[in-house]
């Protein structure tokens, strides 16, 4: 019995210590979940952030929605982790209406919202009763209203926030345009009718609309910059300080500035342009 029982202890540690090391090595890496919208922010999630994470253990996938507002319903109830398609005012305005605990992480480079055609080939051409078609989301709208009074095309009224602003507010409309504000991922099909449309980067991209091909760009203000949003509750947790570390390091720059890539093309928010004004 006193030589049995020194082998039955070994075998015991022997099994245990077995078990703990198949357990760690077949255990799942911590998931974490991104959502967009159909665009190019899929692809930088997966060409520049995932790497990063998934050196520090994370697995990475991409839930694609197919509008503006499932992507926040989705953060806010837990089925995804993150998500990467909307700019700051979009983000706020959208929170605040639905009562939702969801807050920006970080900026990212952004394409611009464009002034597309397949009608005319500059924007003096259009003329009385052409129709152009804008994202009818508030937000959105208010944006592309903005746009159209820097382009020469209407003027909002003084007395109202241009930040509000709707197709209502438009004081001036000197060429006589109709404007359609519609489903913001339908706009790059009305092309084919429609004298124009204002299109958000992501769904121009959707559409292989290249931003080279736009009439006009939009120049971005900061809070029109494209943000990480993330619940409120998880804003001091490790997996999102690990997405924020992971966007600031120096391999999603070497990602972003790569020349070939379409996000070269995009406009950088405030704080990527002063890392690149102070690194050597």
């Amino acid at each position: 019995m006193t030589f049995i029982a020194p082998i039955r202890t070994a075998l015991t540690l022997g099994l245990l210590v077995f078990g703990l090391q198949w357990a760690h090595a077949g255990s799942d890496p911590k998931t974490l979940v991104f959502g967009v919208a159909p665009g190019p922010y899929g692809d930088m999630v997966k060409q520049a952030i995932k790497p990063e994470l998934v050196k520090k253990g994370y697995k990475v996938d991409v839930r694609e929605f197919s509008d503006y507002v499932q992507p926040n319903v989705a953060l806010a109830n837990g089925s995804i982790d993150a998500n990467l398609f909307q700019h700051t005012l979009y983000l706020e305005k959208f929170a605040a209406d639905k009562g939702l605990k969801i807050q920006p992480l970080i900026a990212v480079p952004t394409a611009s919202m464009g002034f597309y055609s397949h009608k005319i080939t500059a924007i003096d051409q259009l003329k009385k009763g052409d129709i152009i078609t804008l994202s009818n989301d508030p937000t959105n709208l208010a944006r592309g209203l903005r746009f159209l009074q820097k382009l020469g095309l209407i003027t909002i009224k003084a007395d109202i926030d241009p930040t509000k602003a709707s197709e209502r507010d438009i004081a001036l409309n000197p060429r006589g345009l109709v404007f359609k504000p519609l489903e913001a991922a339908q706009l790059p099909r009305t092309l084919d009718s429609a004298s124009g449309a204002l299109v958000n980067g992501n769904f121009a991209f959707a559409a292989g609309l290249k931003l080279s091909s736009a009439l006009a760009l939009e120049t971005l203000d900061e809070n029109l910059k494209n943000v990480i949003a993330v619940r409120s509750e998880d804003m001091d947790k490790p997996f999102v300080k690990d997405i924020k570390a992971a966007v600031e390091s120096p391999a999603y720059a070497a990602a972003i500035n790569q020349p070939a890539s379409m996000f070269s093309q995009f406009q950088k928010p405030k704080w990527m342009q002063v890392v690149a004004q102070t690194t050597p």
